[in-house]
């Protein structure tokens, strides 16, 4: 049975997340308004991809960019 290793920054918690997140999931993260997501992503500081839908998701990585630490203890 092979294992693939994983990169150092990965965290338990992490994987919950995903690739991505919706608008609303990366302003409560950041602690910040949809506003403020939305300059970000203006401004080139945040990386978003599109749905099959059409919809706008934050890239995880992009969000790690800015400081986001996932949290040992979720609620």
């Amino acid at each position: 049975m092979s294992r693939t290793s994983t990169p150092n920054t990965f965290h338990p918690f992490e994987s919950r997340l995903g690739r991505s997140v919706s608008i609303d999931q990366a302003a409560q993260l950041l602690h910040v308004s949809r506003r403020t997501i939305y300059n970000r992503i203006k401004d080139g500081r945040l990386n978003t991809m599109r749905t099959a839908g059409g919809s706008r998701r934050v890239l995880v990585e992009s969000l790690h960019a800015l400081g986001f630490m996932p949290s040992i203890y979720p609620p």
